[in-house]
């Protein structure tokens, strides 16, 4: 049977592949052990997400595997070669607040966890799509750099920059700047990814998105901006704004439609490519914006508060420009706006059902 091995397969984008490709007759083989908890506590474990992907999901195998053990990866690896039709890599440590507790960890997770995903890939699955669900840190702050402009509700860039209609492109450079110590193991694991495609020749492609979000992100107060503005709006848990008076600005991508674009370039993969991706304009607010959302949708007030320190290496100003995707594969088609998506992470909040949409 066609197999997909996705790592991270409980976390809110590997979840979401898992879905899809079942349901579009894949055998799914998910590589997931749950260090979300360890990151981030209890309650931002990916365990009930486990669960459910194995209850409901006929041809679900799961590997409680660490990905920084590159001889129990191989194995997995070895187990399904010669079915494996996708590789689809999206286990990672996400926060940047949290790499600087353990920079270890977090580059063991991000950078050496990739390689040996990658090398798994090269030796029992070479010319099969591999798919790295990267990040926009890896810009670290040169969009800091961009003529912002100060409005009522938001950061905003000059009209006048080529950024302006659709967002940043990827002419933008990742060298000279403060990137985070996260943001600097995700551009590791980045340029190994791309090099394994350039260089070995593989179908690889990292897609950089800024936010990513739906209703099966756990999400924590070091991760997941609009799942956890809505839990904490929902269940009147109380919320900081960090910095740029609550004006910095994020664009938002629905897992779904981050998957439905993964499952393009797995129908026609290239070498070595690169996309930011998100919904440009379509789907972005500011924090002040965002809040002012989920309090209409869920009829209640947010309590939250502002600290006037920013977060290191954050971003004033992030919409990502699709276009270099879009004009790739002219079939995908965003399906969520950021009402959408908030409605569904609020009917989550208050159903507990996460998958259900």
């Amino acid at each position: 049977m066609k197999t997909a091995i996705i790592t991270g397969s409980c976390g809110l984008v590997g979840s979401e592949a898992a879905l899809r490709l079942h349901a579009d007759g894949w055998r799914i083989v998910g590589i997931d052990n749950d260090m979300r908890r360890y990151f981030f506590g209890d309650e931002a474990s990916t365990d009930h997400l486990r669960q459910r992907l194995v209850q409901t999901l006929q041809n679900y195998e799961h590997h409680q595997t660490d990905i920084r053990d590159a001889t129990a990866v191989e194995r997995v690896f070895a187990q399904y070669a010669g079915d494996i039709a996708a590789v689809i890599h999206t286990a990672a440590q996400p926060s940047h607040d949290w790499a600087v507790r353990e920079p270890l960890t977090d580059f063991g997770v991000n950078a050496c966890g990739t390689l040996h995903v990658l090398e798994a890939a090269r030796k029992h699955a070479f010319d099969v799509p591999f798919v790295f669900t990267s990040t926009s840190k890896v810009y670290g702050d040169t969009p800091n750099t961009l003529p912002l402009v100060e409005l009522e509700t938001r950061w905003e860039v000059d009209e006048s920059h080529p950024f302006y209609a659709r967002g940043i492109d990827e002419t933008m450079s990742i060298d000279g700047c403060l990137h985070s110590i996260f943001g600097a193991s995700k551009v590791a694991a980045d340029v190994m990814v791309q090099e394994y495609g350039r260089y070995f020749g593989m179908k690889t492609a990292c897609f950089r998105p800024g936010c990513l979000t739906g209703p099966a992100h756990a999400g924590a107060e070091l991760h997941g901006f609009l799942a956890y503005l809505m839990k904490c709006t929902a269940t009147g848990r109380p919320y900081t704004v960090y910095g740029y008076k609550g004006k910095q600005v994020r664009d938002n991508i629905h897992s779904a439609d981050l998957i439905d674009a993964f499952c393009h370039f797995i129908a026609s993969p290239t070498s070595g490519e690169v996309y930011n991706i998100g919904a440009s304009r379509e789907a972005c607010c500011s924090m002040i914006e965002g809040i002012e959302i989920c309090e209409d949708i869920s009829t209640k007030k947010l309590n939250w508060s502002y600290q006037e320190t920013n977060r290191i290496g954050d971003h004033i100003w992030w919409i990502g420009d699709p276009g270099k995707f879009e004009r790739h594969y002219p079939g995908w088609k965003r399906r969520y706006g950021l009402r959408e998506i908030l409605s569904e992470i609020h009917q989550a909040c208050v159903t507990g059902d996460p998958l259900a949409k």
